[in-house]
């Protein structure tokens, strides 16, 4: 029996394809609770192309996937259950470097980047603030 995908999961699928609008996806990112790894007292994260990339799931089958790569053995892995809004707003701000959050990283095609930009993280912290209006919200939005 196939498990039901979270609104979350439904919406990044939908934008993969082509579909749904940027902006209901960072809405539904904001509202969904999201399973982080915690690892050495701080959440889990990657850094690459110069941005820090919070690792989240949508549930715990996506956050198995994660773990059966990259827990230590067959130790089970720890995780906070975060609104996507907290980690935007609170977490990412108080990080001190460009940072963003990456979701669902090891889903094979299910994939999705909120890059920190306007629209997505606070202005403060987002790496266009300075690029004119809204430049991240309308004009790109999140990466798959």
């Amino acid at each position: 029996m196939q498990r039901r995908r979270t609104e979350l999961a439904e919406r990044i699928a939908g934008r993969r394809e082509g579909g749904d609008d940027p902006r209901a996806l960072v809405g539904e990112m904001r509202r969904s609770v999201l399973l982080v790894p915690v690892s050495d007292g701080g959440l889990w994260s990657v850094r690459s192309g110069g941005v820090r990339w919070i690792c989240a799931f949508t549930d715990e089958t996506a956050l198995a996937r994660f773990a059966l790569r990259h827990a230590p053995g067959d130790q089970p892995m720890d995780y906070a259950a975060l609104l996507g809004a907290r980690i935007v707003d609170e977490i990412v701000p108080a990080l001190g470097e460009p940072a963003g959050l990456a979701v669902d990283i090891a889903t094979e095609d299910g994939s999705m980047f909120f890059p920190p930009v306007v629209g997505i993280v606070p202005d403060a912290v987002a790496v266009d603030a300075g690029a004119g209006a809204g430049a991240g919200a309308a004009g790109e939005g999140p990466r798959s």
